[in-house]
């Protein structure tokens, strides 16, 4: 069964930078559309931001112009580029299809805090 490892999560200031990694274990993230998702203490799980096999974009209000989505077929990966990092922003990430089709992974804790 394919598997989902997100990584990059860390503590990081206001303001600051990280980029997200999602790595599958098999040939999925040319096949259907993958999303970034999030889940912040005390809150469902929300759809942050999906990308198509053509490469078509859609994010969510409250990180458009600050998050960047790619996707590396060959590798199976995708990433998330997290700029202008705010404390709301402070969530368990997880990548999944859109919509969701695969066992979770653990996700990866990104804190912001000064």
């Amino acid at each position: 069964q394919v598997q989902l490892v997100e990584s990059g999560g860390g503590l990081v200031q206001p303001g600051g930078s990280l980029r997200l990694s999602c790595a599958a274990s098999g040939s999925i993230c040319s096949i259907w559309p993958m999303g970034w998702y999030r889940q912040a203490p005390g809150k469902q799980r929300e759809l942050v931001v999906v990308i198509t096999n053509g490469g078509s974009t859609n994010y969510a209000d409250s990180v458009k112009g600050r998050f960047t989505i790619s996707r590396d077929n060959a590798k199976n990966t995708m990433y998330l580029h997290m700029n202008s990092l705010k404390p709301e922003d402070t969530a368990v990430y997880y990548c999944n299809t859109s919509p969701s089709r695969l066992p979770w992974g653990q996700g990866t804790q990104v804190t912001v805090s000064s």
